[in-house]
């Protein structure tokens, strides 16, 4: 493991958006919105649901962090909010609307430039109890992995039936 350091974490941040392009961009219907089952996401619904937490997450909750500390709780945060919100989008328009987004989120955090007593800063989250302002930095990068993780395996296992014997070595399908 290694410590958290702000300028790893945004140049993490800062791929995403790349790293959805060069997977999703001019892939087949059919690929993006397979999932896992009932209550999981499609790579089309990732997309969205990556728009909405930078709507909604990573920068109003360390808003909050920053102007009123644990006072106030966060506001829930809708994790299925995408199936309405952006259901007659197309996955170019919300590729588009991703980065857009995630570089104004960016802009406002490097704009703050954070030091490591603002980082030790505590909110309240409604189910977690009391956060620091780098462990919501760092869970929006793993969060980002989280999701780029289950975008390939969704995408590979469309292939699960087809790779024959080979299975056994392909742990993204198990």
């Amino acid at each position: 493991m290694i410590p958290f350091q702000l300028s790893e974490a945004i140049t993490t941040l800062e791929r995403t958006s790349d790293v959805l392009n060069h997977l999703l961009k001019n892939m087949p219907a059919a690929w993006l919105t397979s999932n896992e089952g009932e209550n999981t996401f499609s790579p089309y619904d990732v997309v969205g649901h990556l728009i909405h937490g930078e709507e909604a997450d990573w920068i109003p909750r360390a808003t909050l962090i920053l102007t009123k500390g644990e006072s106030q709780p966060f506001e829930p945060f809708d994790r299925f909010a995408m199936y309405t919100k952006f259901k007659s989008k197309s996955i170019d328009e919300l590729l588009a609307m991703f980065a857009s987004a995630r570089e104004q989120s960016l802009a406002t955090l490097k704009s703050w430039n954070l030091t490591e007593e603002q980082l030790n800063l505590k909110g309240t989250h409604p189910a977690l109890g009391t956060v620091t302002l780098k462990q919501l930095l760092a869970t929006w990068v793993v969060h980002d992995l989280n999701h780029i993780s289950q975008i390939t395996r969704v995408i590979s296992k469309q292939y699960t039936g087809e790779v024959g014997a080979w299975k056994e070595y392909l742990s993204i399908l198990k």
